[in-house]
């Protein structure tokens, strides 16, 4: 049976520097497998106009002042960089944080990113096809870029769509992110398993991740199929459940 692990993503909006390094380090200590920031440039609640922080600028201090947990965006949108300058980035956020980067990425989805950021938000299907460009793109630049990663960077994919996402999370990721509720998640992570087996890869390989709601069933959610729980906490930094999350792992 796969190893349960418990992350947290922190929210990069309504908070401070100060505030989000401290709860980094607290989240860390508490036994936190993984910690994650998003990838976005404004609040995706609370005050549109409120502060906000970038994310890969962020996950390069994160690396930082942490020494165990694996770090990552959650998720990298794709069309925001070029898929080598990326790989670059994160080859050197790998090497900042000793081997513990998780590239994750997606198509992208808020389009006031793009609108504001004068980049082109087209429509779901250009975003998905600039997707399944870069991925072989960045793979390809962590094998001739020097110095190579310190460890094979493990890719996470986030999304849902089954004819494109799913399939290129069977042809590149170790780890797919899905979302809920319970009977979507294992329809979805399903369809991963036939794209897996369609392109001849052990289903087993890739880690299942969810980011389950306040309230929702971590057992539920770990008879689905999950192994790799992220919750979710904006400031005030929510101690009491990423905890609680953490002694249920140890029974799980």
């Amino acid at each position: 049976m796969s190893r349960i692990r418990v992350g947290v993503q922190l929210h990069p909006q309504h908070t401070t520097w100060a505030s989000f390094s401290d709860a980094v380090r607290r989240f860390e200590a508490m036994g936190c497998d993984t910690i994650w920031n998003w990838d976005h440039f404004f609040p995706l609640s609370g005050d549109p106009q409120g502060p906000h922080f970038e994310g890969w600028t962020l996950l390069s201090a994160m690396a930082t002042i942490t020494t165990r947990a694996e770090v990552g965006c959650l998720v990298t949108c794709n069309s925001y960089r070029n898929p080598a300058l990326l790989s670059n980035m994160a080859k050197t956020v790998d090497h900042i944080s000793g081997g513990r980067l998780i590239l994750g990425i997606g198509a992208g989805w808020f389009e006031r990113d793009y609108r504001e950021y004068g980049y082109s938000f087209g429509t779901a299907p250009d975003r998905l096809r600039a997707l399944r460009e870069a991925l072989p793109i960045i793979k390809r630049r962590w094998e001739l870029d020097v110095p190579k990663p310190i460890r094979p960077i493990p890719i996470l994919i986030g999304g849902g769509g089954e004819k494109v996402t799913l399939r290129l999370t069977a042809e590149h990721a170790q780890i797919w992110h899905g979302f809920g509720p319970i009977e979507t998640f294992k329809h979805k992570s399903a369809v991963l398993n036939e794209w897996c087996e369609r392109l001849g890869r052990d289903p087993a390989t890739i880690e299942r991740s969810v980011s389950p709601r306040q309230g929702e069933s971590l057992d539920a959610y770990r008879d689905a199929g999950a192994t790799h729980f992220i919750l979710g906490v904006s400031e005030p930094w929510d101690y009491a459940r990423v905890e609680a999350a953490l002694r249920w792992r140890e029974g799980a």
